[in-house]
């Protein structure tokens, strides 16, 4: 039976306690909410940690969705459930439940939360492919107080963010912009598993035409990439099957996937491109009321 090395369980009542527990414990704990990623990197003696620290209590401080005038805050304790289920966050960014409907099963999605799956930086993830195509910020707060950062500053490599050992993510933020709307594609092996290749997609238009588009592909890379190449060929133009089929050859190039078990690097170079293509095509769709 695979079991985890010992370690020692602390419970924190508050996010400034759970700072205090970081601070004096240092690079051997870990905070654990959901468990599902971490727990099973445990068994497999993949990490190993001395203590694990406990902050399922901080739902009243972490576990939000604040819709206001001009942007959406997101607790880093909102589960995947209350991601799925927000009519609020699905009208302004249908993307969210689109990507929750496909993350894992109704057992992982009532305990996981949004903050566990941004930090455990896996460059398959959806909802870093989510968070990283509506170019969304990151709150990480320690003994001097919060800072802000983007997607772009937040993922430093495979499994590594910006939080430091004494840090936690707090929360999460979108702005809302007029005239756009957003889409996510996925392909996996079946129901719930890790994509194969995804894609996400935003897009904003003025007058019939794209002001801005961001794409957000995992699966094919380090990271969750971002690339800004598909939004600067894509701003100040009609939308068209012409311009996907641009989009969709950018992304196929701007990726790096490997061969594995999933499918070869040229199959997910495949996906990359037809799934851009679809997640554009469905955002556009949404704006000008072509389609849901």
């Amino acid at each position: 039976m695979q079991v985890p090395g010992p370690f020692d369980y602390e419970r924190a009542t508050s996010v400034d306690q759970a700072v205090g527990l970081l601070e004096r414990l240092g690079s051997s704990a870990r905070l654990v909410a959901g468990g599902h990623s971490l727990l099973p990197m445990m068994k497999l003696r993949l990490a190993n940690f001395e203590y694990l620290i406990d902050i399922n209590e901080l739902r009243d401080e972490l576990g939000f969705i604040t819709v206001e005038a001009d942007r959406i805050r997101i607790g880093a304790l909102t589960r995947h459930r209350e991601l799925l289920e927000s009519d609020e966050l699905a009208v302004a960014f249908p993307i969210f439940r689109e990507a929750e409907a496909v993350i894992a099963d109704p057992v992982v999605r009532n305990r996981g939360t949004l903050g566990g799956s941004l930090c455990q930086a896996d460059p398959s993830e959806d909802l870093s492919a989510v968070c990283t195509t509506l170019d969304a910020s990151c709150v990480i707060r320690g003994s001097g107080g919060e800072r802000v950062v983007s997607m772009d500053e937040f993922y430093r490599g495979p499994y590594e963010t910006a939080v430091g050992d004494a840090e936690m993510l707090t929360e999460v933020r979108v702005s809302i912009r007029p005239g756009g709307s957003s889409a996510y594609e996925k392909v996996e092996r079946r129901a719930g598993d890790w994509a194969i290749v995804s894609a996400g997609a935003a897009v904003w238009m003025d007058g019939g035409l794209i002001t801005d588009a961001r794409v957000g592909l995992a699966a094919v890379g380090p990271n969750t990439t971002g690339i800004p190449a598909i939004s600067a060929a894509l701003r100040g133009k009609e939308p068209s099957e012409d311009l996907y089929r641009q989009a969709g050859e950018i992304a196929a190039a701007s990726c790096s996937p490997v061969t594995d078990m999933r499918g070869s690097a040229e199959y997910k170079r495949h996906l990359a491109d037809e799934l851009t293509r679809r997640a554009l095509r469905r955002s556009v769709a949404r704006i000008t009321g072509g389609g849901s």
